[in-house]
């Protein structure tokens, strides 16, 4: 039993990996399986895309409560100090180019700045949630695209 797509949506939903490391399994298992490329790259990037809302609901509901939790708190402040400088560079592109910069922070395809790091980001700086959405899915679609022709050879990526 093949279990590389099941692999592929776990890696797309988990923070860091996201679909960097999701959608190259998502289409090895597409080439193997004689399935369409393009339809795998769309259910691929719709899932982050859907991930989006998820990560807001979990941030604005159940965060607050699991903060209460010691071994949450800790692990989330271990984190955010990890990124702090990514927020304190973000924010400075941010006041210069506004959405644009999140859009294309998310769309580098490297770990950490994914639709997790979007939403994050989002949260603790306190954007406007509409703009937000729309910023990020448009760079989890370049990031998708970028990694669909660097997986395919078409581009060679570092």
């Amino acid at each position: 039993m093949d279990l590389s797509l099941l692999y592929a949506i776990l890696f797309t939903l988990a923070p860091i990996t996201e679909l960097r490391i999701g959608l190259p399994i998502a289409i090895n298992f597409a080439l193997k399986n004689n399935i369409s490329v393009i339809f795998i790259f769309f259910f691929i990037v719709l899932i982050n895309i859907l991930l989006i809302f998820f990560i807001f609901f979990f941030l604005d509901r159940i965060h607050k409560f699991l903060m209460r939790l010691k071994i949450y708190r800790k692990s989330f402040e271990f984190y955010l100090d990890k990124i702090q400088k990514k927020v304190d560079k973000f924010e400075k592109r941010y006041n210069e180019v506004g959405f644009f910069a999140l859009m294309l922070f998310v769309a580098i395809p490297l770990p950490g700045t994914g639709a997790w790091s979007g939403c994050l980001l989002s949260w603790i700086l306190g954007l406007e949630r509409k703009k937000s959405i729309i910023a990020i899915a448009l760079g989890v679609t370049i990031a998708g695209l970028i990694i669909l022709l660097g997986t395919l050879g078409v581009i060679s990526l570092i």
